[in-house]
């Protein structure tokens, strides 16, 4: 990956100049609370936003808006590799013997994280080829946070730990990491990112200052859009559209991730097999889906309730409510019909229904067999 240390300045985040100005504005006045949760939807810049406050807090010349850059600190930040900054994040285990933690992937983390701190879920867990597996921080992770925030700051002030997607962690990782809070080490700075706030444990929430991260507003994405390089109006108008304030929308506009072609391919042969009522080839990809890892079937559901909510709306003939891709629009000039009042409730039912049983950990192969044959029946509604 091509690695840009400037994303760890204010000034390379996109919008939220709210956010930017609550954040500087702590340091300078020196009201910096220990436990802070920036929390807001993908694609918002949260991540982005916490290295950067880290930064800020640790350079050594920092100015009224941003962190130096050509300091001791900021050098060792551009690198991720400051002794007193740390992470945890959702891993998993390569083998069932190993206590796996976040620091045996920090090698992936800093590649996917200097290209860009613009990324979600899936992404990380492709990048680090997790396959089937379910992304979580073990209970084992504890001990870890605790022996690095237990020593004092080799450089910095303070010692920083930035914890993503919080909501993904083991309860007893969980209830670790809450007395840490309640009773932090000297000098220790909690940031943690999550994408689910109503997700991470209460009584974290209650002892951590929120940070409420909006989506990106028109005119900054716009921009962002432009520097980038593209120029036709239509398509960053079409971008912005989709995005909804998450950078990663608008770049799907134009570039959908493997997996999200993947999903889209799936979406029109489960259809298409349904509207003939095409038995085997359904059960095909049904086991073709159990094969997937249990994140991934997750977002596939919900990229199934994403597409038939799109094609209802484009099938009652509002085009300025759709957020589809240009592939998805052109496919859903002749399907969006299929898609009606009839059957969008049903429809909606029994994939969120499958959702909440793969969450479960429920049997993937009947999950998927009972929800592609049903969908023979709704789709002839």
């Amino acid at each position: 990956m091509n690695q840009q240390p400037q994303i760890m300045f204010f000034r390379e985040i996109i919008g939220q100049e709210k956010i930017r100005q609550r954040l500087i504005r702590s340091v300078q006045e020196q009201r910096i609370s220990h436990a802070q949760l920036f929390s807001g939807p993908e694609g918002t810049g949260k991540l982005g936003l916490a290295l950067a406050y880290a930064q800020y807090i640790s350079c050594r010349n920092r100015s009224e808006t941003d962190s130096c850059g050509v300091c001791p600190s900021c050098h060792k930040f551009a690198k991720l590799a400051h002794p007193d900054l740390h992470f945890v994040f959702p891993i998993y285990n390569k083998k069932s013997s190993q206590k796996a933690v976040s620091d045996d992937f920090l090698t992936q983390w800093r590649e996917i994280l200097l290209a860009s701190p613009y990324f979600n879920l899936s992404q990380w867990m492709s990048a680090i080829e997790a396959d089937n597996a379910q992304a979580i921080i073990y209970s084992h992770e504890s001990e870890s946070i605790i022996r690095k925030l237990s020593l004092k700051p080799y450089e910095a002030e303070f010692k920083t730990m930035i914890i993503w997607l919080p909501e993904k962690m083991h309860p007893s990782c969980a209830n670790k990491l809450l007395k840490m809070i309640e009773e932090p080490p000297a000098k220790t700075l909690f940031l943690l990112v999550t994408e689910e706030e109503e997700s991470v444990l209460p009584t974290i929430l209650s002892r951590t200052q929120i940070i409420r991260v909006p989506g990106i507003d028109d005119a900054s994405l716009l921009e962002a859009l432009r520097n980038r390089g593209e120029e036709n109006p239509e398509i960053l108008a079409g971008m912005v559209h989709r995005a909804g304030g998450n950078y990663l929308k608008a770049l799907e506009y134009t570039q959908p991730g493997e997996d999200k072609l993947y999903y889209f391919a799936m979406f029109q042969k489960i259809m298409r097999h349904a509207w003939k009522a095409e038995v085997l080839e359904l059960l095909t990809l049904a086991e073709e889906l159990t094969e997937l890892g249990r994140e991934r079937q997750k977002e596939f559901f919900l990229y199934l309730l994403q597409l038939i909510r799109e094609y209802f709306t484009m099938n009652l003939g509002n085009p300025s409510l759709l957020y589809l891709t240009r592939s998805e629009k052109e496919f859903g000039v002749k399907f969006a019909r299929f898609i009606n009042e009839r059957n969008i409730i049903p429809f909606k039912e029994l994939f969120e229904e499958g959702y909440r049983h793969i969450s479960m950990n429920g049997n993937a192969r009947i999950i998927f067999t009972d929800t592609l044959l049903k969908i023979v029946r709704l789709i002839r509604r």
